[in-house]
């Protein structure tokens, strides 16, 4: 699509400012992936990562940084290079942590007191989630099978044909006597046919294992494969660390998983689906007993889709995660049964928490649409947030003010978004409105960084005039889940109407201009992008990104191929009026709107299989594919690492035709699609 189509079709009325936030300064932004805070709470380790552009090197660097607590301005204590996910051993004389400096994704501690890391593990899977022991004398990790001779010697051979879903490689949990000295080896404690940390694929979230208080034994959740759309069968386990030998501890026709063993050794909490599990996302947390198995509910959280971050020091709570509007917030889940108490504040995003493993910190990253994302911890008992250390620094130009706002859909639900105004903007001015829909669709807009790299440049739109919606339409997260399984049976309907009724809003405040709207989207959003211009000509320009266009070939191709049969009630076959009117491509007919389609060649999420623009070229609209080898597209749906594949830092500009709709993305937390 050329640039004329977003560059002249929607030429702004605002004049931006000289000093400018552009795409290049997005890249000068800090990642900030995790903070983990000492057991005496005296020191914090900080992940970030950094871009590296070079001519033969283009990727996010990351690594460690010790800072002391509560002293700002004193510096790091130590930089840990090539290093990521920290963690500090029981009596914080360690920091365990994950680098490649060997080549290989490897474990890795270092003394506090200073001297040389130490490798730990040289393994050749994937390596994950990690854990210490108690006593410090152990780390348990999980780790995913090698690809082993029935994977390498057809490769070798160039045999091209393969058997679709035939060979799996599972993940394990292993346990390492980290003092055996040059003697160390790990041991596999758990059977070959259990997926460790299966529960996350596409639906649970949370820890995939927790340490008893002793260190006797290891609770686990796990699938019976590693599909993504076996998390719906995915159970708990206990495993005795000494005889290896494994118990059910949660193992009902629920899905159950994300689990953290109380301080006092009496409960272990997991988080439990409705039944049946559905990707609408239903949670609850509830207290399981490993003497006896006897079960306690604990109260519903607000949005009903809370994730565990741990125990309270005492024993008394469950620390939770999730989100309440357009904010990320922190609560308390009683350990009798009580109504849930909020910790963080409703101004307060916390993204990526982390408790200590005293249960008396918790270390978040923070962050809102004008500010980058900074370090902070708290105590539990009050919370008082204070910042680690400034590790941003940004130039001071100025960001275009973001708001909440409501306004009421066609059947009088409540709809809420955050809007974007032009930098400069003057009050009474219309301008050009782009509206971007979110991924999942239980994910939803937060107030995070509008200056980041992520899925598209709010920020660098604002600077050019642009005005920008972002709705948090029905099936959304943070609204309950009345609302977030309002969708049900109705992609493309509530939820398309929800958006229109937004634009329609602004437009009668006087704030956008009618004549000139774009829209865009990726994953979910895409699919709603590209429904959208099925249903009206209004946008001047749209954008797809990894959309699903057509409902019926996607469960063929797609690693979640029961992913639309549960919001739609029933397979295609059960419904096939539903599915076909549904179905962007087969509506193409009604396109007008020149659109962009952006697509990763490896997204197995959503592969690029069903891209309608040679459909959209032969009605006689406007369409444009991107496609991009080197984007995986496949993100951890609900990760407790909130884990990102974005745009690779590249000094090569992209296309023309993709410079107003950008060409890479980020799931978001939540984003199934």
């Amino acid at each position: 699509m050329p640039a004329a189509v977003w560059a002249l079709l929607l030429i702004p009325s605002v004049q931006a400012p000289l000093a400018r936030w552009t795409p290049e300064l997005a890249f000068s932004a800090k990642r900030v992936g995790g903070v983990a805070i000492s057991p005496d709470g005296r020191w914090a380790a900080v992940e970030m990562s950094e871009p590296v552009m070079e001519p033969e090197v283009s990727e996010w660097r990351s690594s460690i940084r010790v800072y002391p607590v509560a002293r700002m301005g004193l510096g790091t204590a130590r930089v840990e290079p090539a290093a990521s996910a920290p963690a500090w051993s029981p009596n914080g004389h360690w920091l365990a942590f994950v680098s490649t400096r060997s080549g290989t994704r490897s474990l890795w501690r270092a003394a506090s007191g200073g001297g040389p890391a130490e490798q730990l593990t040289r393994v050749t899977g994937e390596l994950g989630e990690f854990r210490w022991s108690p006593d410090g004398r152990r780390i348990a990790y999980v780790l995913k099978d090698a690809p082993d001779e029935r994977e390498l010697r057809p490769v070798r051979e160039k045999r091209d044909a393969r058997v679709v879903g035939e060979a799996h490689r599972f993940a394990r949990l292993y346990v390492l006597d980290v003092e055996g000295g040059h003697d160390r080896a790990a041991q596999v404690i758990t059977a070959p046919d259990m997926h460790v940390g299966g529960h996350v694929g596409a639906g649970l979230s949370g820890p995939a294992f927790a340490w008893s208080p002793d260190g006797s034994a290891i609770a686990f959740s796990h699938s019976p494969s590693p599909l993504a759309d076996d998390w719906v069968r995915a159970d708990v386990s206990v495993v005795d660390v000494a005889t290896r030998s494994v118990r059910p501890l949660a193992a009902t026709p629920a899905a159950e998983g994300g689990v953290a063993w109380s301080p006092d050794g009496r409960w272990v909490a997991v988080t439990v689906s409705d039944v049946p599990a559905t990707y609408a996302l239903t949670f609850r947390v509830v207290l399981v007993s490993p003497a006896d198995g006897a079960t306690r509910s604990l109260a519903d959280s607000f949005d009903q889709r809370p994730t565990i971050v741990g125990w309270t020091g005492d024993s008394r709570g469950v620390v939770v995660s999730e989100a309440r509007g357009t904010v990320s917030r922190l609560s308390v889940l009683p350990a009798d049964g009580g109504a849930p108490v909020d910790l963080s504040p409703d101004t307060l995003m916390v993204s990526a928490p982390a408790l200590n493993s005293t249960g008396t910190y918790v270390g978040f990253v923070s962050e809102a649409p004008d500010r980058a994302p900074e370090p902070y911890f708290s105590g539990l008992t009050p919370f008082a947030p204070s910042r680690v250390a400034e590790v941003q620094s940004l130039p001071l130009i100025p960001f275009g003010p973001t708001e909440v706002i409501r306004w009421r859909s066609f059947d009088g639900h409540e709809v809420e978004g955050l809007l974007t105004y032009p930098v400069g903007y003057r009050s009474g001015a219309r301008v050009p409105l782009l509206t971007i829909l979110h991924g999942g669709p239980p994910s939803s807009f937060t107030r995070t960084f509008t200056g980041g790299v992520t899925s598209y440049p709010i920020a660098c739109f604002a600077a050019d005039g642009y005005a920008v919606l972002r709705p948090n339409v029905r099936g959304s997260s943070g609204y309950g889940r009345e609302f977030r399984y309002a969708n049900l049976r109705d992609w493309g309907g509530g939820d398309f109407r929800d958006a229109m009724a937004g634009i329609d809003d602004l437009v009668q405040r006087g704030v956008a201009d009618p004549a000139r709207l774009g829209v865009m989207g990726w994953s979910y959003g895409g699919y709603l992008t590209a429904f959208t211009i099925t249903q009206t000509t209004r946008f001047r320009a749209a954008s797809v990104g990894a959309g699903i266009t057509d409902l019926v070939s996607y469960v063929g191709v797609a690693d979640i191929p029961g992913f639309i049969a549960s919001y739609f009630g029933g397979e295609f076959w059960d419904a096939p009026d539903l599915w076909r009117t549904r179905s962007p491509v087969l509506n193409v007919n009604a396109v007008t709107s020149p659109t962009l389609i952006q697509h990763g060649e490896n997204d197995v999420r959503v592969p690029d299989g069903r891209v309608p623009s040679p459909r959209t070229q032969r009605r006689g609209a406007e369409a444009s594919t991107r496609r991009d080898a080197s984007e995986p597209g496949v993100v951890p749906a609900l990760g407790a690492r909130r884990a990102r594949l974005t745009a690779r830092p590249t000094r090569v500009p992209p296309p023309a035709s993709a410079r107003r709709a950008p060409d890479r993305r980020d799931r978001a937390p939540g984003a199934l699609v």
